[in-house]
């Protein structure tokens, strides 16, 4: 730990990097997968099993936590970190995501976004200059700048239109977030599956001289391949010294051939989402465990996992958990999957520091594919 904002790059494999994110509240090592916890919690898990999974940080909301419990009352009870006992490294979303997702309940301009509410229909207005009050109101230690995320596919001038507005309130988050020692807010590169678009971004926010920088504006419906051409496309064009964050990332997959695409951080409700909907994410690739197979199989998800709900618990008796629509079902299921993509991580980082993350990388997707074979077969 330290006192100030840190990124120390400690190993390459090709594009692959191995690094750390040293703060006052911890250290984060890189390339880093962070659970969401959007309202200060991670959904159907208690954040000291977070921790011992081997989390480093996690996430919140900004746009959630702004409509309740309310960042005034955060502030007043102590801050994010001592509402919810997590004492480590928590960075907040600045609330740009749902600028997309909350279409029908907001009204966008220059100044910012008006938002209805979506729990009481209260109306809102986010600026950049209030999204970074409010995320140092939590006391967030990485911040990210308001920005506005266009799902695709969608038209060039709109994609264009979106990219030069969240570059202008890049430059006002910045004014705002000002001089904090030992926190950092990134900027967020869009310019959703255009090349030109996405060079034009990265090159004028790496001018702002910022912490870290992320790529937004991707995962939003467009297939891996082009997710992956724009990874390539902006990363040159970033400070290679710096962290680099791909938002709302994603499966195993994406995460594996991402950080071979030199990516650092990631976040994704997946884990959380599938595991209270019945999806199970492996080293024998996804079992999907509502699946009539599993009635009467007594073998546990992963006998080899340190996790206790994916070693300690049959297939069998989470299926019935599951289907009889039991909250344990989702709760073991969302500490298995999560035990999984820290494990996957401290894999992935093990391999770049041997030099072979290549064999690492076909060793787990032969796995995957094994466990599918098996899967067919009925195994």
């Amino acid at each position: 730990m330290t006192e100030r904002f840190e990124f120390k790059l400690l190993a390459t494999d090709g594009k692959a990097r191995r690094g750390e994110v040293s703060m006052p509240r911890g250290t984060i090592r890189t390339p880093a997968f962070m659970p969401v916890g959007t309202v200060g919690t991670v959904k159907a898990m208690y954040l000291n099993q977070v921790r011992d999974l081997g989390a480093d940080i996690i996430l919140g909301n900004t746009y959630h936590l702004m409509l309740r419990p309310g960042a005034e009352r955060v502030a007043r009870l102590g801050g994010l970190h001592e509402l919810i006992r997590w004492p480590w490294p928590i960075l907040t979303d600045s609330g740009g995501f749902q600028v997309m997702s909350l279409s029908g309940l907001r009204k966008l301009d220059e100044q910012g976004v008006t938002f209805k509410s979506h729990v009481d229909g209260s109306l809102h207005h986010m600026s950049p200059e209030r999204s970074i009050e409010i995320q140092g109101l939590l006391d967030s230690d990485i911040q990210m700048q308001l920005d506005e995320c266009v799902r695709l596919p969608a038209e060039p001038k709109e994609i264009e239109r979106a990219m030069e507005m969240s570059y202008r309130w890049a430059e006002r988050c910045k004014i705002a977030f000002g001089d904090q020692p030992g926190k950092a807010m990134f900027g967020i590169v869009q310019g959703g599956d255009i090349a030109d678009l996405r060079v034009r971004s990265a090159q004028a926010l790496s001018g702002l001289d910022l912490k870290g920088y992320a790529i937004g504006g991707l995962a939003v419906g467009e297939p891996q391949a082009v997710m992956l051409e724009m990874i390539d496309t902006t990363c040159p064009h970033l400070p290679f010294e710096k962290p680099r964050y791909l938002m709302g990332v994603g499966t195993p997959d994406d995460i594996l051939k991402s950080v071979a695409h030199g990516i650092d951080m990631f976040d994704c409700v997946m884990p959380t989402r599938s595991g209270r909907h019945g999806l199970a994410f492996t080293r024998h690739g996804r079992i999907n465990i509502r699946n009539a197979r599993h009635a009467e199989d007594m073998r546990p998800l992963d006998e080899q996992s340190a996790c206790p709900a994916s070693h300690d618990y049959s297939r069998a008796y989470l299926h019935h958990l599951v289907r009889s629509n039991e909250s344990l079902g989702g709760m073991l299921l969302t500490w298995s999957n999560l035990a999984y993509y820290q494990e996957l991580m401290a894999g992935i980082r093990a391999a770049i520091e041997g030099g072979r993350y290549s064999d690492f990388m076909a060793e787990t997707q032969e796995g995957w594919a094994r466990g599918e074979a098996e899967a067919k077969k009925g195994v």
